[in-house]
């Protein structure tokens, strides 16, 4: 699978406590972007965050650490996220969800050779 240089990052934001089907939000996401063949997805778990609400969410131990924010990192063509935003809609009640431009430098292995 390849990505090409001029990519687009998709990024979702979500609470912990978010759910699709009876499962985490963010592990639905993954197991979505998984099965429609993306070139991959990270999940990021945030120590402290607020949202539309201004409700803080953080770990401390004073507070509680409920549905603390996690991050869905999403990188391909433009193509195939554009395809994925449907089924993201369909999948979200809240949540942010935000697209940047990037350039992929390296995607997966590669076999390097000695002086070049």
């Amino acid at each position: 699978m390849q990505i090409p240089r001029d990519a687009l990052l998709l990024r979702i934001f979500v609470g912990e406590d978010d759910r699709y089907d009876h499962q985490p939000l963010y592990e639905a996401i993954v197991m979505k972007a998984r099965e429609l063949h993306l070139a991959g997805a990270t999940v990021l778990r945030g120590p402290m965050g607020f949202g539309h609400s201004s409700r803080l969410h953080t770990t401390k131990i004073l507070r509680l650490s409920e549905d603390l924010p996690f991050v869905i990192e999403i990188v391909d063509s433009e193509d195939k996220i554009n395809a994925f935003l449907p089924v993201l809609d369909g999948m979200m009640t809240s949540g942010l969800v935000t697209l940047e431009k990037v350039q992929v430098v390296q995607y997966g292995s590669t076999t390097k050779t000695q002086g070049g």
